[in-house]
């Protein structure tokens, strides 16, 4: 056996079958295993590959083993020549196993190999090739000189910036994304350190294997597409945690007693400066815009009570309501234009002037229970609604013609999407597009390669100029039509672009895409997408925080009719913080792989009938319609009907 490949999963289901189906087509002239351990996944992962790659030597973990403890049981189990470890949310190219299988055999002291890596818009990842992180190169790198100076041989050294990149090098360590190593190396050093949970063990590894008296190599001539950013969320303050706390076991693993206190000294300074950095910038990131529009109509609502006390009414209102009256009108409409989503990244303006109205009906309802000589004019009120309903939008509008930020209006609606394949795949992908509950202006056809057919606009190799005339705001392969090379080409050619990319695997009902470390882009699912939708995740959430509440509040009512109040209690509280949400589904469900990932519920919609003996297809088909055409009326319906259930 020439070749092992370990993918380790969890929860990532549809990276994970584009990931496999990639991973096949490349390994027709390769002698290989490919294994998946899956770390307790309850997306499906588990489900999807036992019916679409039987091939596979599959370990579903009951617990969720971390990075190396889940690489480690399939190494250990593992009989190839080479191991690569791989990360689920990868795409490889068709002749990637055969390029760095080939180098490796004529490198004998080549022990680890790492390739060329591209995000999900075609940009390089730079730690596709990294150094030692030594005191100095950390320091460098926490602090940010590496930012400022990225091709510097000295500052930028923990990227290897001054290394070209469209080149093969002799690296120092390799990324846990993409990474091939000889088994006699694997042996002789030993497997991965279970003392690293994640993060951290690629480096580890990658030193101990230049220990061992071989070397590492980043490899160029062949690249894979690794999302990034599905499987962990590097941008949170945990990351900042867990990360910096891996380098401290590294350092006081490998270096002296001397530097591995002075390294730990300094990862400890940087965990608090990124930790008060990340918590900083979120907040300042979140509360920018508030602040402007509450400047912007304090300003607004000001200026109108001045203009109407001196020139229209001829008298001051009291002092009172200026410094109270005028502030709790636009913490009143500001508030509720949050609660309908109004400061969202990706905005509907409809939601900014529903927030509005709102919160101006709540204005007039509190006018009506205030004293008669603290009451002010219905005017004002009325001009509060009107001046916020103009200065919200215009400045979304603004923002969006202006590209601040990621901040979209409508990003959900009225795409412009070039889909790219041939014949049936075409409309296959189209048919996805168009039921996947996303609304879409117009639609293109691009031919994988030259045809003078009059469906498509062009080829792919004009797809530079189609992007520009055709305004495409999200570009889809169809991968059954277009070879991984062709498409991971392609978008790092256009990398520079602001276009969406997206792929769409050939007999999958899905189509996913990552523009982002941070962002996980679109995942249109055909016909079962309604959970999906923002604003239905939003409403569930404030569903289950707001009956959290009220049913705290009647508990001494409910603790008469429920068997066990403490677990009614501690239901209360789970579903409260987020851990659980008060309807999911059953945990008998037989998961439909497509179905959208919802939180442990304390109720099911089986729960709504008395009648315990339903039939197992019934029982299937109640879920999947239960996530197929959400409401909060349904989630409603489910509590009340099975409200003496809620301590189970």
């Amino acid at each position: 056996m020439k070749l092992s490949i370990i993918i380790v999963n969890y929860n990532v289901q549809h990276f994970l079958e584009q990931c496999l189906q990639s991973v096949f087509k490349a390994l027709p002239n390769v002698n290989a295993e490919v294994w998946v351990v899956d770390n307790n996944s309850v997306d499906g992962s588990v489900e999807m590959v036992k019916k679409k790659f039987t091939e596979v030597k599959l370990i579903a973990s009951k617990e969720n083993l971390g990075f190396s403890k889940g690489n480690n049981l399939a190494i250990r189990k593992s009989i190839g020549q080479y191991t690569l470890l791989l990360n689920p949310d990868t795409l490889v190219e068709e002749d990637t196993f055969e390029k760095v299988i080939q180098f490796m055999d004529n490198n004998p002291k080549a022990g680890g190999l790492g390739v060329k890596m591209v995000d999900g818009k075609g940009n390089f990842l730079p730690e596709s090739k990294r150094s030692l992180p030594t005191p100095t190169v950390a320091f460098y790198k926490i602090f940010g000189l590496s930012s400022i100076f990225p091709k510097s041989k000295r500052f930028g050294k923990y990227h290897c910036g001054h290394l070209n990149k469209n080149k093969n090098h002799e690296i120092e360590i390799l990324s846990g994304a993409f990474m091939l190593m000889r088994k006699e190396a694997l042996d002789k050093v030993g497997l991965l350190d279970e003392a690293f949970f994640m993060y951290g063990e690629d480096i580890d590894l990658s030193y101990r294997i230049i220990k061992g008296g071989y070397k590492n190599y980043y490899f160029s001539d062949t690249r894979i597409i690794h999302y990034k950013g599905e499987s962990t969320k590097k941008s949170s303050v945990n990351y900042v945690f867990v990360f910096y706390n891996a380098m401290i076991i590294f350092a006081k693993k490998h270096f002296s007693s001397k530097n591995a206190n002075i390294f730990s000294f300094l990862i400890k300074i940087a965990i608090y400066f990124r930790a008060i950095i990340a918590i900083g910038s979120r907040f300042i990131k979140k509360s920018i815009l508030p602040v402007f529009d509450a400047i912007i109509l304090l300003a607004g609502i000001i200026g109108f009570k001045t203009l109407w006390e001196s020139e229209i009414k001829g008298f001051d209102y009291p002092k009172e309501f200026l410094f109270y009256g005028i502030p709790a009108i636009v913490m009143t409409i500001i508030g509720s234009v949050a609660s309908f989503g109004g400061y969202r990244n990706k905005v509907k303006l409809n939601k900014v002037l529903n927030g509005v109205a709102t919160g101006a009906i709540a204005v007039l309802i509190a006018y009506g229970f205030i004293e008669e000589k603290y009451r002010f004019s219905r005017t004002i009120i009325a001009f509060s609604t009107i001046w916020s309903a103009i200065a919200l939008t215009s400045t979304r509008l603004l923002l969006h013609f202006f590209k601040y930020g990621d901040f979209e209006i409508d990003s959900n609606s009225r795409k412009n999407v070039g889909i790219i394949g041939d014949g049936e795949e075409l409309e296959r992908v189209k048919s996805i597009l168009e039921n996947s509950n996303f609304l879409f202006q117009n639609f293109v056809f691009i031919a994988s390669e030259k045809s003078s057919d009059s469906k498509y606009v062009g080829d792919i190799n004009q797809l530079n100029e189609i992007i520009q005339i055709h305004k495409l705001d999200e570009v889809i392969f169809c991968a059954k039509d277009l070879s991984s090379y062709r498409i991971i080409e392609t978008m790092e050619s256009l990398s520079s672009f602001d276009t969406e990319f997206k792929i769409a695997p050939p007999e999958s009902l899905f189509i996913l895409g990552s523009s982002s470390i941070d962002f996980p882009g679109d995942l249109y699912l055909i016909g079962i997408n309604s959970l999906n939708k923002p604003k239905n995740l939003r409403s569930k959430r404030l569903f289950d925080v707001f009956t959290s509440v009220a049913l705290l509040i009647t508990s001494p009512i409910l603790v008469l009719i429920v068997k066990s109040p403490a677990n009614m209690f501690k239901n209360i509280v789970k579903v409260f913080k987020g851990k659980f949400t008060w309807v999911g589904y059953s945990e008998t469900f037989k998961r439909n792989n497509d179905l959208p990932q919802l939180k442990s519920g304390i109720l099911s919609p089986l729960d709504q009938f008395s009648d315990s003996n339903i039939k197992e297809e019934t029982k299937n088909r109640m879920n999947i319609q239960y996530a197929k055409d959400y409401n909060l009326f349904s989630d409603l319906t489910i509590l009340l009907k099975g409200l003496k259930k809620i301590d189970q």
